[in-house]
């Protein structure tokens, strides 16, 4: 199962329905993809619910009654693993989007992880 993959269709179906918040299941790389998202500008809130079960809450972001992400795409799956090095990290829609990696070094942005000089998977791309 692609819990990343899951997360990402989850916010993407909030969007396309209009919702305000959506909620997905809590793991680490979840929580720092999300996270990633809010800094990138693309999610409101990310919050942490649950003791047990733990849970992700997340407020949708809009910008005159539009959907501020126009659209996420998984690059790297289960059946096809995308590495790029610091050199060959890609660009999207010509700097308007963003890739998000796995690096050594944590989840980055396509901007991070060449200005730190570290490549890695190639999570997914959002614009």
């Amino acid at each position: 199962m692609d819990t990343i993959a899951d997360t990402l269709t989850i916010i993407r179906n909030g969007y396309l329905s209009r919702k305000k918040t959506v909620v997905v299941r809590y793991s680490r790389q979840n929580k720092s993809i999300t996270e990633k998202l809010a800094q990138l500008g693309y999610l409101a809130l990310v919050q942490e619910e649950g003791n047990g079960k733990k849970t992700l809450r997340i407020n949708l972001l809009y910008k005159d009654n539009k959907p501020v992400l126009e659209g996420i795409r998984r690059v790297s799956k289960s059946s096809v693993r995308v590495y790029a090095a610091a050199t060959k990290i890609p660009r999207v829609l010509g700097g308007l989007g963003e890739v998000v990696l796995s690096t050594p070094k944590g989840i980055l942005t396509g901007t991070e992880a060449r200005n730190k000089g570290t490549g890695g998977e190639i999570l997914f791309k959002v614009w």
